[in-house]
């Protein structure tokens, strides 16, 4: 399923004609590796019961684990199947998102899917995740009138403007959060305006932010106190989603099989989370699969020295195996 100059893959095999569809999914990308490596990123490296390079944690040490665990199958009830693809850490355009539209035109959507992402926190098993935040960023231009700092009487500076309203946007809580989400914050992350002169007031104030929503706070309702807020002055207000916050019922046969699991092969009880960026799981909701993310600690993602334990990864195949044997039981 390439498009442009993503490549995408889907294997499968029908074990019965009844039965559900299992799908196990991970990116193949990495992101840049930056400098500072003790060795080569790309050249895998063993030490001290670890190996270094650029995606041992995030995450091809999960799409090994499960390719394993899936080769070992004899029998299943329904279908299992792994999705890869290499459009996770870019612009994610035609990796899962356009895979599961080609999926769709083949009648070949899951009822459920474990992606591999890296999810545990201090040691493997410790937290799973069944949801995750939205991303919602956002850019404010305050508009003013430029003139010269000795006549303030004479320009509008937006800096003034919007001085005694910034506190209503600056880590404002638009909700209270819930049992799996954090409250949906603004977070405003540049301020910028003028032209770096002292005899100058600047004509336009930019405000950069961004939301982590949670599935509580929506684009409008952002843009709705965005509005409330700076009601009065003349300025643009641009509000882009990159990514809806979604989560998988607690109850749902995919995310107690797999806490099973891990409790069966590693004796952890695991917790359900919903912290971290976004993951391709985050375009399964709109086919009406329910996902979880499974993976090794995240403690060196996208990090110099990127490493991941060899225990860990032997340790994470054998959960997935466990997970197989007793998805249908």
């Amino acid at each position: 399923m390439d498009k442009e100059d993503t490549k995408n893959r889907l294997y499968y095999k029908k074990f019965s004609n009844d039965g559900e569809h299992l799908c196990f999914a991970g990116h193949i990308d990495v992101v840049p590796a930056g400098d500072g490596w003790d060795s080569n990123p790309f050249t895998p490296t063993c030490k001290d019961g670890k190996i270094f390079a650029r995606g041992a944690q995030d995450m091809k040490s999960g799409l090994c684990a499960f390719i394993w665990a899936v080769k070992k199958v004899q029998n299943f009830k329904g279908t299992i199947s792994i999705l890869i693809t290499s459009d996770e850490e870019g612009v994610a355009t035609w990796g899962t998102t356009y895979a599961l539209k080609e999926m769709a035109k083949k009648d070949m959507i899951p009822q459920y899917a474990l992606v591999a992402e890296p999810t545990c926190e201090k040691i493997l098993g410790d937290s799973i995740k069944i949801g995750r935040r939205g991303s919602i960023n956002g850019v404010i231009v305050v508009k003013g009138k430029q003139g010269h700092a000795a006549y303030p009487e004479l320009a509008v500076n937006p800096v003034n403007l919007v001085s005694d309203r910034l506190p209503k946007l600056a880590g404002k809580r638009l909700d209270n959060g819930d049992e799996f989400f954090s409250p949906s914050q603004i977070v405003i992350t540049d301020i910028r305006g003028g032209m770096e002169v002292t005899n100058v007031s600047p004509g336009s104030l930019k405000i950069m932010l961004n939301v982590r929503n949670s599935t509580k706070t929506t684009k409008e309702n952002l843009e709705q106190y965005i509005n409330e807020v700076l009601d009065g002055l003349e300025f643009e207000l641009t509000l882009s989603q990159s990514a809806k916050p979604f989560m998988t019922d607690k109850n749902s046969k995919v995310i107690k099989k797999i806490s099973q699991s891990i409790e069966n092969v590693l004796g952890v009880k695991t917790a359900l989370v919903t912290t971290g960026g976004t993951s391709d799981a985050r375009f399964m909701p709109e086919y009406n699969i329910q996902s979880v993310e499974f993976g090794v600690p995240n403690d060196t993602i996208h990090a110099c020295n990127e490493y991941v334990y060899e225990e860990d990864v032997i340790k994470l195949e054998e959960c997935f195996s466990d997970f197989i044997e007793n998805f249908n039981k």
